[in-house]
């Protein structure tokens, strides 16, 4: 039996790109996503620029802006201070653009994702994600030592799931794992590939401010990349607890 190497303590889903998680209790993960993740996009109405807070300051305030499902799987946004909202809709349009500052809107990547009678227009998806993102606290250990005075919080990373392990010196420990199997739970995963992080890493939210020196530190000690990407060889549903073994 392989040894267990730590334990599920938080899982996420990001019902709209770009903007803030959804912490969970369980996810699903079916082969190509978790549910209820990046089902929405928020452009910029004047242009209909898809938002990158990774590459213009203009979008730094978005991850910011919560958003949960409903129990019907219809989304929900709340700016700062703001009360919660369906959306797409008019009202949460109104509250986000008011919040950055120009005219935004939050539009569905794909028609099934959105309420029953909504007929506005479609976002095209900027990229192909990845199913799961996994993150360790050995590593999240690795970069506080390197950087002490930043604040490695999770959500600056946006994983999927994060594993409780042991730090070992010296080491991103995922970031060594590619191409090997992992068992989280009943969910059978093949680690694909380190994710590269970019400028939304250095971002400032809720309880902790903007640092440069986050990406640096990354950049300078494990070639620009932090936790890992996985593809999924046998979906299955992951609760906080569940423990994971290298296959």
């Amino acid at each position: 039996m392989q040894a267990i190497l730590g334990a599920v303590t938080e899982l996420w889903r990001y019902p709209a790109s770009s903007l803030a998680g959804e912490r969970q209790q369980a996810i699903s993960v079916a082969r190509h996503t978790v549910e209820g993740d990046r089902l929405f996009g928020l452009i910029d109405t004047s242009n209909n620029e898809i938002a990158r807070p990774d590459r213009e300051v203009k979008w730094h305030k978005v991850p910011r802006i919560r958003t949960r499902l409903s129990p019907a799987g219809a989304l929900e946004v709340a700016v700062p201070d703001g009360d919660w909202l369906a959306a797409p809709g008019a009202d949460s349009d109104r509250a986000i653009s008011a919040y950055l500052g120009f005219a935004a809107s939050i539009r569905p990547f794909r028609r099934e994702n959105t309420t029953p009678g909504y007929a506005g227009p479609l976002l095209a998806e900027r990229y192909v994600k990845a199913p799961i993102h996994l993150l360790t606290t050995a590593s999240l250990a690795q970069l506080k030592l390197l950087h002490p005075d930043g604040t490695a919080d999770p959500r600056r990373f946006r994983p999927n799931i994060v594993v409780d392990m042991p730090k070992i010196e010296g080491s991103f420990p995922e970031t060594e794992w590619i191409g090997r199997k992992l068992a989280i739970g009943d969910l059978l995963l093949t680690i694909s590939e380190p994710c590269r992080r970019c400028g939304f890493t250095i971002i400032g939210q809720d309880g902790f401010d903007h640092d440069p020196a986050i990406l640096r530190s990354l950049v300078r000690h494990n070639a620009h990349n932090f936790g890992v990407y996985c593809t999924v060889d046998r979906p299955a549903s992951v609760e906080i607890g569940a423990t994971m073994r290298l296959l």
